[in-house]
């Protein structure tokens, strides 16, 4: 998939408005995509998955995946897959575990590590990068495909209709 040059950035100031992101995020999602969470340790990914995950409806706990590699949530009619490949040693591992099959039309598979089954996991429709800024973060959404620029859209019509306190940046 080729990007669709649909972008946008928002100044995350704590974590209560990478929460936010997280729960415009689940307003904004659709069974099929795949959207890959990027950045350093520490960066926000697991929070900003945890938000989404509550804002869906999920009342129990919410762990990141970093030992089990996957985590599975049946909510909101959907089964959305949180993935963590940060201990992966090669790419084939995605493979080995059989992962393949989780990734279908029906699903929602959030990645963390993307990178590290690279080659093996499919491609996103939705990548967010999220970078440390200061004492908070900046998350930066960037689309690879339709379904995802859908997403992108949504959720900045979300915040400029004013209900989430971060302002996209335009690109």
């Amino acid at each position: 998939m080729h990007g669709t040059d649909v972008t946008a950035v928002f100044d995350l100031p704590d974590e209560a408005a990478t929460q936010r992101l997280g729960a415009d995020l689940a307003q904004a999602l659709q069974p099929g995509l795949v959207i890959y969470l990027d950045g350093d340790l520490g960066a926000g990914k697991t929070t900003l998955a945890r938000a989404l995950i509550r804002a869906l409806g999920h009342s129990g706990p919410v762990k990141s995946p970093t030992y089990a590699l996957v985590e599975v949530y049946v909510v909101s009619s959907l089964y959305l897959y949180h993935f963590d490949f940060y201990r992966f040693e090669s790419p084939e591992e995605f493979l080995d575990a059989g992962f393949g099959e989780y990734f279908n039309e029906a699903s929602v598979c959030l990645v963390e590590w993307p990178d590290k089954a690279a080659g093996c996991v499919p491609s996103s429709d939705l990548r967010i990068r999220l970078q440390h800024a200061g004492d908070g973060r900046i998350a930066e959404l960037a689309a690879n495909s339709e379904r995802g620029a859908s997403c992108v859209r949504t959720i900045a019509s979300i915040r400029a209709a004013g209900n989430s306190c971060a302002t996209p940046e335009p690109r």
